[in-house]
């Protein structure tokens, strides 16, 4: 696409796109001879991969390791120090100064400069931008509570928006995603193509990712306000609707400016293996005899004819400096020392999330008759095998503990237990979240390292607003400890 598009001055001065050192997920896109940020010019196609990646620069590297370590899948290597302060429950709300602006002045501001652009036949990328746009300020709430949204784009009150509740911006959810809807489903629209670095400009896929993103942000209301939640659900089954098949992912390449985020940060880090199994996740796989266990961390030989996988408790890195433990493996992106972990994807919405969500929405009664439980949880689990090449799940279903015998005796109990297996190592931010709204998997255990930021005994419950809220905006709504619960959040 030649065409120029025009913007307003003060709009593109605010638009940040990814610098190669913060964001290296997307260089190749931007990667061109033309300046994206010339206040005359803009590409809503060269705005569109630099707005994905700053979600997935997120999603796949800072909500990545906090997510993966307060859903106690990984924990602090006991060698070395990087993420000590996260399984302290005690990071500094400077930590979170640089995902806040990725996520509003990358992700935010060029999906709705997209969103504003004009000319023609931009209907899917404005779409795709809008479900970007829905996406990502449900992953910032779902993070830190109240955020700016009706104010948060608008460069004319930057940097001091206003912040609105949960529940507005859950309405705003809601709007995008029927705005994007809308777009994708006109006809003979330009597509973009490689542009889009999720589906490549597969429409089927983005209708169903945005069916399959209201699903899941209507559920995550099913406590707060179960009446709006099931009459969403409802609404959207009576559409006949198709959920995602295929995971809403982006994928990486192995050359320098183009691997997995988090994996880039390792080799930044000097290849140091910071991250190790942590004893909550691994003793409940082995529990089940879990093939999955073997493809998510790397097994350690025990002696001359077998391997296993060792894990520490959660935070126990002072009392185990001697001891070998595994690392994540590098399908997950967290091998620091294996170049195969730069390919690794970052997956937004999975198969097996789709199909978990699905399965929940049938066992609630909000499905208006569609889907049955078990045929619906049994693929979620599948999906996860397959993913990670463990192959036919049957047997374990019928043997695993938390398998068929788990979906019987508390049915919601074994779906979130279940999404917790397949989250594992891809979904971390997403499995901690879960955790928070339904209080499953039951088996989380407090961090054994000292935890000064909140009570002993205590969890995680939401992010920390960043120290550049506090220091510059004046409608900052004051310091909110990460022990206390986000809207939603009535377990």
């Amino acid at each position: 696409m030649n065409q120029k598009y025009k913007f307003k001055t003060k709009q593109v001065l605010f638009t940040v796109l990814i610098a190669v050192a913060g964001l290296s997920g997307c260089k190749k896109f931007l990667d061109v001879n033309e300046n994206p940020n010339n206040p005359d010019t803009a590409s809503p196609n060269l705005l569109l991969p630099a707005s994905q990646a700053a979600t997935g620069q997120i999603m796949g590297n800072f909500f990545q390791i906090y997510g993966n370590f307060w859903a106690q899948y990984w924990t602090q290597n006991p060698t070395s120090s990087q993420y000590r302060t996260v399984d302290q429950y005690n990071p500094a709300a400077t930590a979170f100064d640089r995902p806040w602006l990725i996520l509003f002045r990358n992700a935010l501001v060029n999906a709705d400069l997209i969103t504003k652009a004009q000319g023609s036949s931009l209907e899917y990328t404005k779409g795709i931008a809008y479900l970007m746009k829905a996406y990502t300020f449900q992953v910032a709430t779902d993070a830190f509570g109240d955020i700016p949204v009706s104010q948060a784009l608008q460069p004319e009150v930057y940097p001091a928006p206003s912040y609105d509740a949960q529940a507005v911006v859950y309405d705003s959810v809601f709007n995008y995603i029927d705005k994007g809807m809308a777009l994708i489903s006109v006809s003979n629209s330009s597509s973009p193509g490689a542009q889009d670095m999720v589906f490549q400009g597969n429409m089927a896929n983005w209708k169903a990712f945005a069916n399959t993103l209201k699903l899941k942000a209507y559920l995550r209301l099913a406590y707060v306000d179960p009446t709006k939640a099931a009459a969403g659900v409802r609404a959207l089954y009576a559409t006949n609707p198709t959920f995602l098949t295929v995971d809403a992912s982006i994928k990486y390449l192995s050359t320098g400016g183009n691997e997995n985020p988090l994996y880039n940060e390792m080799v930044g880090l000097s290849r140091t293996q910071n991250i190790v199994a942590s004893t909550t996740a691994i003793s409940h796989f082995d529990a089940n005899s879990d093939p999955r266990v073997a493809k998510l961390y790397d097994l350690i030989p025990t002696d001359a004819a077998a391997k296993t996988e060792r894990s520490i408790p959660q935070g126990s890195y002072n009392t185990n400096t001697g001891k070998t433990v595994s690392p994540p493996s590098a399908l997950v992106g967290a091998r620091a020392s294996n170049s195969a972990s730069a390919t690794a994807p970052v997956k937004f919405i999975s198969v097996a999330e789709s199909y978990f969500l699905q399965a929940e929405a049938v066992q609630r009664g909000w499905t208006n008759g569609v889907g049955v439980v078990a045929t619906l949880y049994t693929q979620g689990i599948q999906a996860s095998f397959t993913a990670l090449g463990a192959g036919d799940a049957t047997a374990y279903i019928a043997s695993a503990p938390d398998g068929a015998a788990a979906l019987a005796a508390n049915p919601l109990k074994a779906i979130i237990t279940q999404k917790y297996y397949a989250m594992c190592g891809f979904q971390g931010f997403e499995a901690w979240t879960e955790w928070r709204r339904t209080g499953y998997p039951d088996f989380f255990t407090p961090s054994v390292a000292p935890i000064l930021g909140i009570p002993r005994g205590s969890f995680p419950l939401r992010m920390a607003y960043p120290n550049t809220e506090a220091t510059s905006n004046k409608n900052f709504p004051g310091i909110v400890t990460i022990d206390q619960p986000v809207w939603w959040d009535k377990n």
